[in-house]
């Protein structure tokens, strides 16, 4: 089994880009330490199957939540977060 949660979690780090990158994706206005506690509770809730490699990135998908976390695998920089389905309403 990969060892990604633990690494990740103890080493997580976040670039000033990230915070609005996340606001805009998410559709939120979340200060840096809203973000910063969400992406914690996301790792810590998500369990390590949905911890996928790929390329450089590691992608985490926090279905409970409908958010993915994109993290370099090198750096453990966060890059992103999207939302897994876009839910539309319709008037």
């Amino acid at each position: 089994m990969n060892n990604y949660k633990k690494e990740i979690s103890n080493k997580i780090c976040y670039t000033e880009l990230v915070y609005g990158r996340i606001n805009k994706k998410l559709n939120l206005e979340l200060s840096k330490d809203k973000i910063e506690n969400l992406i914690s509770t996301i790792l810590s809730e998500t369990d390590e199957s949905e911890f996928k490699k790929k390329g450089k990135n590691i992608y985490i998908s926090n279905n409970e939540r409908n958010m993915r976390l994109t993290i370099n695998s090198y750096t453990n920089r966060v890059i992103t977060a999207d939302k897994l389905n876009e839910k539309t309403t319709n008037g």
